[in-house]
């Protein structure tokens, strides 16, 4: 499937600052943000087909018995909501589409990537007044219900895998499948909202670097992932290098530039190198 169409310059424009000013919330919104990131993509999400989510998680929110109980009973619930009558989950061909990022899709297609299907997660048990909230587990995104940490009795469960509950055994073979390291308690705290929205961000913009004919939907991944309180600043190297590759040589090379003086007070190498793509770039022009 080719990707969807991304909106005007103006309704861009009108998103990302949005999208800045809801980043910089004292508490800022999750599905907000998911679905800010999405009408980036998708010129064809309007103000009511935004709307229309917001409304279609509160409505699954309501279908929830009130408050199950335990972590356990939320998380089970959750399942037999989601994973079980709607049949929202994962198989491996999401990965290579660019809609399993996308909020709107996701709850459209009930299918989409782990990180996707966790904020469907935890945006319907939040409003339903659950204990919920994300966890980053390397490699694989998951939700928590209850107070952070296995003695905790903190419970875990994967929507990518329909909502099945983890064991503990179920959680260190994830994270070791990851990264061949074993599960430590560091890994199971609860993901800021921004963290999550980062995370989603980092998958376009994997998903774009896999497909140079798409670098415009890196172009704007980044750009967002740039409007956020913290980021890293090689962000900018990665914009200037897109832009070189889209044409835009010389506002390519002026970012490179601009990067590399930044990169000069740690690493004058570095930034050596970074000037010698610039001058490539410029040249370019000629």
């Amino acid at each position: 499937m080719r990707p969807p169409r991304p909106p005007s310059p103006e309704r861009s424009a009108e998103l990302r600052r949005r999208f800045a000013e809801e980043a910089r919330c004292e508490r800022p919104d999750l599905s907000t943000l998911c679905l800010l990131v999405a009408a980036e993509a998708d010129g064809a999400l309007d103000e009511a087909g935004m709307d229309a989510v917001e409304m279609e998680l509160d409505r699954l929110a309501g279908e929830l018995p009130h408050r199950p109980g335990s972590p356990h009973a939320w998380a089970v619930a959750l399942r037999e909501l989601l994973g079980g009558r709607y049949g929202f989950h994962g198989v491996p061909d999401d990965y290579r589409r660019l809609e399993s990022s996308l909020l709107h899709e996701v709850l459209r297609r009930r299918r989409g990537l782990p990180i996707l299907l966790s904020v469907v997660w935890t945006e319907v048990a939040r409003r339903a007044g659950a204990p919920v909230y994300g966890v980053a587990l390397p490699g694989h995104f998951v939700v928590g219900f209850g107070k952070a940490g296995a003695e905790a009795g903190q419970v875990l469960a994967d929507p990518f895998d329909g909502g099945r509950v983890l064991t503990g055994a179920d959680a260190e073979l994830l994270v070791a499948g990851a990264t061949g390291a074993p599960l430590e308690a560091s890994m199971l705290t609860p993901a800021g909202v921004l963290d999550v929205v980062l995370r989603i961000l980092n998958n376009v913009r994997a998903w774009s670097a896999a497909r140079p004919e798409h670098s415009g939907v890196g172009l704007w991944a980044v750009e967002l992932s740039l409007l956020l309180p913290s980021h890293s600043a090689r962000l900018r190297y990665e914009r200037a290098r897109l832009l070189v590759q889209r044409g835009e040589f010389s506002a390519g090379a002026g970012e490179m530039e601009a990067y590399a003086e930044v990169v000069a007070a740690v690493d004058e190498g570095a930034a050596a190198q970074v000037r010698g793509e610039a001058r490539a770039a410029r040249a370019l022009l000629n």
